[in-house]
């Protein structure tokens, strides 16, 4: 990456933009707040305030790292989950392949900060954002660009806007398999076989893999089994297009799937055993929510959830609110909302208590029930103890809709250091 781009958040001023942060420290830089090492509970920070484990990422990172290497799979982590080009450092450095991207504007991120491969799990049909790729492709012969196709128009739409912004190099794509009921990405093999000639015949476009993505796939009562039954599809779309020819232009085939649900199955699937084909392949898993992981939806589906605990993810998202208000037994008010935290897979989960005199304790006997904009409303159990003032530590549930609410993010040691100070571009 570019270490210059990186360094250069270091100079962000900090103010009022930034919620939680010190007001003592205002004016000065991320840089300086972050060699002072402030405490997180000492030196001003106001609630709410969002913040990273430091042990947990690094856990979890290190984790998935390994994970893919045992299975022998290539990563490019899911970029969208935090938006965060500190966070892809660290994974890149950890040997991820490139990071994935689901927007035009977060391909731009990506190279504002250089990383060198990104996939695009998305179509690319904006005739602004082609050119603008397409002019970075041509300056920067080591950029490396993917993204799906997933129809014969799109393809057409491509190839025209590429022919009109002038491109030199030609876009590599991946054929993308869907679903019935699913999300994009040609419904049925067959279907895919067409959308994989049309590629490979095309002047602006080069072919170079098959690609999907499993997590929208749902059958009441056996998703995990229809998992399985789409990825032997997407088995067979790739030995089929490069029994036909189709890849010929390629000098390695990508063949690509897995969230943060059913990695184990892209794993089990995408094998060389079960992928001979006639080039190179990189079997490459996209799966992104890891990184922080989370305390109630991620826990529930990972499949790492029933290994040994130094192999499970490990929740890295803690935002800390204030208990605003008692106002009548067995009710307590925080000072955090749906402004401030996620909410579209479940509430968030009371897991300690920090009291005015700074002892802790388990959240024991609270639950959130629901959220206003700037309250979370806590029911509170008879023999509970919380009291005005006290802080409440909230586990989250959904990493991706947590990180957008907040642009810097302290990330925080056991002893409450602050060590760094993460920054988010949504």
């Amino acid at each position: 990456m570019d270490t210059a781009a990186l360094q250069q958040l270091g100079s962000t001023v900090v103010d009022w933009r930034f919620k939680g942060l010190p007001p003592r420290y205002e004016g000065r830089t991320v840089a300086e707040l972050t060699a002072a090492r402030a405490d997180l509970f000492a030196d001003g920070f106001t609630t709410p305030v969002l913040t990273l484990d430091s042990e947990a990422l690094r856990h979890n990172l290190e984790l998935m790292a390994r994970w893919t290497a045992e299975h022998d799979l290539a990563f490019a982590p899911h970029g969208k989950t935090p938006m965060a080009p500190q966070l892809f450092e660290r994974q890149l450095a950890l040997g991820a392949w490139g990071i994935t991207a689901a927007m035009p504007v977060h391909v731009r991120m990506y190279r504002a900060f250089g990383v060198q491969r990104i996939f695009l799990a998305n179509q690319l049909l904006d005739p602004a954002a082609l050119a603008w790729l397409s002019a970075e492709l041509d300056a920067d012969p080591s950029f490396r660009f993917v993204c799906y196709v997933d129809s014969l128009r799109g393809i057409e739409l491509m190839e025209d806007a590429l022919q009109q912004a002038g491109a030199q190099r030609r876009v590599d794509v991946v054929v993308e398999l869907g679903a019935d009921g699913a999300r994009t990405g040609a419904r049925g093999v067959e279907q895919a076989l067409e959308l994989a000639a049309a590629s490979a015949a095309s002047q602006r476009l080069r072919l170079v893999g098959a690609a999907g993505y499993e997590g929208t796939i749902s059958v009441a009562d056996d998703s995990r089994g229809e998992v399985v039954r789409w990825l032997a599809q997407l088995v067979e779309l790739a030995r089929r297009a490069d029994a036909a020819g189709h890849f010929a232009d390629a000098d390695e085939i990508i063949v690509s799937a897995g969230g943060s649900e059913h990695f184990d199955l892209v794993a089990a699937a995408l094998t060389a055993e079960a992928l001979p084909l006639g080039r190179p392949v990189l079997r490459l898993l996209r799966s992104g929510a890891y990184i922080t992981h989370d305390h109630l939806h991620y826990a529930r589906i990972t499949p790492l959830k029933s290994a040994a605990p130094q192999q499970q993810l490990r929740p890295a998202l803690r935002l800390w609110a204030q208990v605003v208000s008692r106002p009548e037994p067995g009710l307590a008010l925080l000072n955090a909302g749906k402004r401030d935290l996620p909410y579209d897979l479940g509430m968030p989960v009371p897991t300690l208590v920090r009291t005015a005199d700074g002892e802790f304790r388990e959240a024991k006997g609270l639950g959130v029930t629901k959220l206003a904009d700037q309250h979370a409303f806590v029911a509170v159990e008879p023999g509970a103890e919380l009291a005005v003032g006290d802080w409440v530590a909230l586990g989250l549930s959904h990493p991706c809709t947590a990180f957008e609410k907040w642009q810097l993010i302290p990330e925080v040691q056991a002893d409450g250091t602050v060590v760094d100070y993460i920054r988010t571009f949504f």
